[in-house]
């Protein structure tokens, strides 16, 4: 068994407020790999020709990615090691946007999507592990405090980014890639100089790739509540990425690139801002609050959608941004805490198998509903969802969570 123990820094390893600056990037900049697509579709859409439902399963298939990853690797960095197993992900990362960069048509799109789920899935868990370890013993508050806001940073940046260069810069599909790819190598080396807390690693022998999806009997019961918010939260902004490109492109008739990306960054800076002043919320309060937020917030995307209007879509994306922020936080916080020290990327593994089922559910289902019903039906048909979800989690999480 690996055992967690703050080990020497040597001279040539970050340790200390580096150490944690340096895996906050990591996450950062893995999560950001995820959205640099995200005002580029309309772009690859008009390129390659595809349809809607096409679009939708060049998403879909990233959840592949993320699952393969949290089923098969959970544990990974708790046998090799946080730095072994982040290096890893980086090199996924690295190899997606090689094939995004050189994508000549559909299936390119799809490998790449696959290996980013694939390198964010391995990374997010190894990270947020890993930053458990590196800040003091008795502040995990302090660890997903950083993960959550980090997280939320790296997908606004990624969509922003993304979407200057595609308004602003020649090459849309390469110039983009070019820059992440550069991004990504810099963060590599600070991975690599950055402290191991695995006192212990094994080898990749001793991981076993069956898939395992598995949280210790002894924290179940603690477990659902956040996992149940957790799922909720990303749904909520699954069910928001769903709705966000069709309502600027046909009913708002937005077409800049620059601003599809800036109100997704508007939700992401929403978000890192709501986690970091409610830091002194505990989590059972923090989860309820965001259950309670849902509930409007996909009103208001609802009603941006009926009404067409930009000034309603502004305010559903700060309401996205609050509620998906304190879910995820809160439901990260808990975990972090009721987690045994040699299995946390494992149990970790398993609340983000939550949360990027939520992420996904809503992008598919809104696509498929949308060829056989209007986009108006499909999009009340999963608002009903969502809201029935809340109202259900918010019931369970306020009898059990604690």
């Amino acid at each position: 068994m690996t055992v967690n123990a703050p080990a020497m820094t040597r001279d040539h390893e970050l340790g200390g407020a580096a150490a944690i600056a340096a895996v906050a990037a990591m996450i950062a900049v893995l999560f950001a790999g995820s959205t640099v697509l995200t005002p580029l579709y309309v772009i690859y859409k008009q390129a390659f020709g595809f349809s809607q439902i096409t679009l939708t399963l060049i998403y879909a298939v990233y959840v592949v990615g993320n699952l393969a990853a949290l089923l098969m690797f959970g544990r990974l960095s708790d046998v090799i090691g946080r730095r072994p197993a982040a290096l890893a992900a980086m090199i996924v990362a690295v190899v997606s946007a090689l094939f995004f960069l050189f994508a000549e048509n559909v299936a390119w799109l799809d490998i790449a999507r696959i290996l980013s789920g694939l390198g964010i899935g391995v990374g997010a868990g190894t990270g947020t592990a890993w930053l458990a370890e590196l800040v003091a013993a008795e502040d995990k508050s302090r660890a997903a405090i950083i993960a959550t806001s980090t997280n939320f940073l790296g997908l606004g940046l990624g969509a922003l980014a993304a979407g200057l260069l595609a308004e602003y810069a020649p090459w849309p599909l390469r110039l983009t890639f070019v820059v992440y790819l550069a991004v990504l190598v810099v963060v590599t080396v600070l991975v690599w100089r950055t402290r191991e807390t695995i006192s212990q690693p094994g080898k990749l022998a001793d991981v076993s790739m069956q898939p395992r999806l598995s949280v210790p009997g002894e924290i179940r019961t603690g477990f659902v509540a956040p996992a149940v918010t957790g799922f909720g939260a990303m749904g909520l902004v699954g069910f928001y990425a769903a709705l966000a490109p069709s309502i600027l492109a046909q009913q708002l008739h937005i077409t800049n690139h620059a601003e599809a990306g800036a109100l997704f960054f508007e939700l992401a800076i929403v978000a890192a801002v709501t986690i970091l002043a409610t830091t002194r919320l505990s989590s059972r309060s923090t989860m309820l609050a965001a259950l309670v937020l849902m509930i409007p917030t996909v009103a208001l995307i609802v009603a941006a959608q009926v009404f067409a209007s930009m000034a309603i879509m502004t305010a559903a994306t700060a309401f996205c941004g609050v509620a998906a922020a304190l879910g995820y936080r809160g439901g990260l916080q808990v975990v972090n805490q009721i987690a045994p020290a040699d299995r946390r990327a494992e149990v970790v593994s398993a609340f983000f198998i939550c949360c990027f089922c939520g992420n996904a559910l809503p992008v598919i289902g809104i696509g498929i509903l949308s060829t056989v019903a209007s986009p108006a039906t499909a999009s009340l048909a999963f608002a009903g969802m969502i809201t029935l979800f809340s109202l259900v989690a918010l019931a369970f999480g306020a009898r059990y969570a604690r």
